[in-house]
């Protein structure tokens, strides 16, 4: 397939990124870092609670090295995670285990299996057999299994104060209370998050398969339009020929009349083979066949210039801080052009053309002093055949433009000032205007 047809086929980084395994995986990371703080500010407090509050004497320093160490692990992996774009499945496996380490080593201090706080292990089942494929699950269970019941053999007991003695069965069922608060709130976050994170990927799974079956829709056009290109190059080029030969019959070329339609058809040819060139390039290879280098104020320029309707006036509105040199594409060139004919169909007679730069994208705004869009219009913009116009194939304009935009990595946007008028906005990074060379020197 050409290049153009590939661009408009590529899948945006964003959707790939959001349906691939490791970009779900990334996110289900990051979730456990936000778990995990909680987890540390709980560990903590309920620390500081059994020992100052509660009167029961701990190992402070050794109870905290846990939580100090899963902090220092979510300094770590937190900014590691966020510039990533995916996460494999022995990584999850790694954090969750380094949370049933930590977990291991807290009861492991304050009486072992015999602490309310030990079915926390059941929250670390719970959120591998969610997040974890079915052999990282099955082993993270034999995981903390072992570890419950090594705890059950080996742990050092709560030295409990005389006072306190006589009410074990009630600080059992306090430290149940507080257990089951503990993990309730935090299944509760969990699975909240998870339930978005599958909203987000189903809405990222319908936007793709609209984007896919647009994207479709243009290669079918794009092969009509290459066919028809090339079927309609042999009778331009008779024609051409034709008109070569009256050109030096003087039986023809005496007649004023007959030579003046002559140079007028001859005219049109040229510009039918013009559009049929126009076409091949936009269907094939839009850089690789004779790319042309130009700056922005002159590409723009050109536009306006190879389209100019009749009895329309165009303005061109030069806002650039400077002119940077890029590759004409003749497929943006083209969605161009059908945007002016789009607002002089609505009824425009003048047409302003504004070009700046903000940032590292080039922002194109037309805008017309036409009737403006209809709401029908704005609601469905870029859709196919979303037009006001009775007539067959009408409404690909914008749906043209909107993809040729996104394909280079832009947006479009659509609105009706409060002034009149109807107008479009392009947003498109220079980097994918740019030559080949010059981003290569970067």
């Amino acid at each position: 397939m050409t290049t153009n047809l590939q661009r408009l086929l590529g899948l945006g980084g964003w959707n790939v990124a959001m349906l691939s395994h490791d970009g779900a995986n990334r996110r289900n990371m990051l979730l456990l870092i936000q778990l995990r703080w909680l987890a540390v500010a709980g560990q903590v407090a309920t620390i500081l609670l059994v020992h100052y509050a509660m009167r029961i004497p701990l190992p402070l320093f050794w109870l905290l090295v846990a939580p100090t160490g899963l902090v220092l692990v979510n300094l770590v992996s937190a900014p590691i995670t966020a510039r990533r774009n995916g996460v494999e499945d022995q990584e999850l496996m790694v954090a969750l285990l380094t949370d049933v380490a930590a977990l291991t080593w807290l009861l492991y201090l304050t009486g072992g299996a015999a602490n309310p706080f030990a079915a926390l292990y059941l929250m670390q089942v719970v959120m591998g057999a969610v997040l974890l494929a079915p052999v990282y699950a099955w082993a993270l269970i034999a995981i903390t299994s072992a570890c419950f019941a090594g705890l059950g053999l080996h742990n050092l007991p709560l030295n409990l104060p005389p006072t306190r003695e006589n009410a074990l069965l009630s600080l059992y069922l306090q430290g149940s209370l507080i257990c089951f608060v503990l993990m309730a709130v935090l299944l509760v976050l969990f699975v909240t998050r998870i339930s978005q994170n599958l909203r987000e990927r189903d809405a990222s799974m319908a936007a793709l398969r609209q984007q896919t079956a647009e994207h479709d829709h243009i290669v079918r056009m794009g092969l009509l339009a290459s066919g028809a290109a090339h079927e309609l190059g042999t009778p331009l080029a008779s024609l051409s020929v034709i008109l070569s030969d009256w050109k030096r019959m003087p039986t023809l070329t005496n007649d004023a009349d007959l030579a003046q339609d002559m140079a007028v058809m001859r005219a049109e040819v040229e510009r039918c083979k013009s559009i049929v060139t126009g076409i091949l390039m936009s269907a094939g290879e839009a850089r690789g066949q004779a790319p042309e280098r130009t700056t922005v104020r002159a590409f723009v320029a050109d536009v306006v210039e190879a389209w100019k309707g009749d009895g329309v006036v165009t303005e061109i509105h030069d806002r650039l801080s400077q002119n940077p040199v890029i590759i004409a594409d003749p497929a943006l060139r083209q969605v161009m052009g059908v945007l002016f004919d789009n607002a002089v169909e609505a009824g425009a007679r003048r047409v302003g053309l504004t070009i700046s730069l903000v940032g590292d994208s080039l922002d194109i705004i037309v805008r017309d002093n036409g009737p403006g869009f209809a709401p029908s219009i704005l609601a469905d913009l870029g859709k196919p055949y979303a037009s006001t116009k009775d007539r067959p194939g009408a409404g690909l304009g914008l749906f043209l433009l909107m993809n040729v935009i996104r394909s280079l990595g832009g947006k479009v946007e659509a609105s009706n000032p409060a002034a009149g008028g109807g107008e479009v906005r392009l947003t498109l990074p220079l980097a994918a205007l740019a030559p080949k060379e010059s981003l290569d020197d970067r």
